[in-house]
């Protein structure tokens, strides 16, 4: 249990450990490079952002007003499809007492229409925040249908991603 469980991805190692009562995941950060909101974005939510960024990972952010905005909104999937962005991420601070901000992420150009919970898409919504908030440290939520609380640790070029994990099943290999 003390030990961390290594994981061999197409990205790279990683690593999860037990961290208080949460499983903590660490991921390289993604710097926001600030741009105007492209104009199939704002068509496509049907609503301006306060602020835009990409990611070098392909992510486009995209800041709005409120939590009532991020969670109400009803994007044109097939408008979002013609970005050339994988992911299309939304987000504003939280109006929801225990949170800093509450985050969906879209990604119709790989056969997703809403992703649940996202960890990639926190790799950039945590210093995309730190800058705005002047703190390293977050409670976000997805606000998916199904929804998620994770923690965001901004640690220089890291972020570190805590969660709740349910044990779904238990076997032995011989």
């Amino acid at each position: 249990p003390d030990e961390p469980a290594r994981f061999h991805t197409r990205s790279g190692l990683l690593e999860a450990r037990r961290t208080d009562d949460l499983i903590e995941i660490d991921f390289a950060a993604y710097a926001p490079r600030p741009l105007d909101p492209p104009p199939a974005l704002v068509e496509a939510l049907g609503v301006a952002p306060e602020a835009a960024a990409r990611f070098d990972i392909g992510y486009l952010l995209a800041a709005l007003d409120s939590e009532d905005a991020v969670r109400g909104l009803d994007p044109n999937l097939a408008l979002l499809a013609t970005l050339p962005d994988l992911v299309v991420c939304v987000t504003s601070r939280a109006s929801t007492p225990g949170y800093d901000f509450v985050s969906r992420a879209f990604a119709p150009n790989a056969g997703i229409s809403e992703d649940p919970v996202t960890g990639s898409t926190h790799c950039c919504l945590g210093p995309f925040w730190r800058a705005r908030l002047g703190k390293d440290e977050f409670t976000a939520y997805q606000a998916s249908d199904r929804g998620g609380a994770l923690r965001v640790r901004v640690d220089g070029e890291r972020v570190r991603l805590g969660g709740r994990a349910v044990t779904v099943l238990r076997g032995t290999l011989v």
